[in-house]
């Protein structure tokens, strides 16, 4: 599996021999004009995570792609052909499946509406479980093995990222995937939804929160990319 991080919360992912990109927002450019794509996953309406303005041109692009949304994407971008999914389904993407987790955006503020946000898990025979879950930190799915880690934002404190890493080794544990919580958190997270942060902030949060809880940060910054394989037991 190769991850490669395209700013902010946009991640493309190629394995089983499938390329999805999720996230494509307005907070970066650096998805613009990505071709041969598989699917392209939406976690929710914020532009942040689809980009109204561009996004139609990646899905001219990319006709054969599988577009997949939150029910309530089309409120804020027009998506044609996209398929909305609820908690709970899972989708075949070639040999890879998606569950989709989660239901709703973290709270922002009690004045501001919740807005429905789904979590994306990626698995393939023979490669790392990998979990992207867009702007939420309730739900824990077991098994994950590569985490898109949200870093930064208005609805978010270090000490909720601490504790969803810990929230994901309990999942682990309990499942028996992993011996215990602290071997089932997921060896290694990569940070997104940080373009709120300088360069400083961004190493602080790393640092701390990987002493924590044990997960390996790997920061992969300006379309930086790398391969990840199934973690011995």
């Amino acid at each position: 599996m190769r991850i490669t991080h395209l700013g902010h919360a946009c991640v493309l992912v190629e394995a089983a021999g499938q390329r999805i990109l999720i996230d494509p927002g307005n907070f970066s450019g650096l998805w613009h004009g990505t071709t041969e794509l598989d699917a392209v996953l939406i976690t929710h309406q914020h532009p942040d995570h689809v980009d109204p303005e561009h996004v139609p041109a990646l899905l001219e692009q990319n006709p054969q792609a599988l577009v997949v949304t939150a029910d309530d994407v089309d409120q804020t971008a027009e998506l044609p052909g996209a398929r909305t999914v609820s908690p709970g389904e899972v989708l075949s993407v070639g040999e890879l499946s998606v569950e989709t987790v989660g239901g709703d955006h973290a709270v922002i503020h009690e004045d501001i509406p919740r807005v429905h946000n789904i979590g994306y898990v990626l698995r393939a025979e023979g490669e790392p479980v990998f979990f992207h879950p867009g702007d939420a930190l309730d739900t824990a799915p077991a098994g994950v093995e590569v985490l898109a880690l949200p870093l930064m934002g208005p609805w978010a404190a270090m000490k909720e990222q601490v504790e969803f890493l810990r929230a994901l080794g309990d999942a682990a544990a309990e499942a028996g995937t992993a011996e215990d919580s602290q071997a089932g958190v997921p060896p290694y997270s990569i940070p997104i939804h940080d373009e709120l942060l300088s360069d400083r902030g961004r190493g602080l949060l790393n640092r701390q929160i990987g002493r924590l809880t044990g997960t390996e940060i790997v920061s992969l910054r300006e379309g930086a990319s790398r391969d990840f394989a199934v973690v011995d037991s």
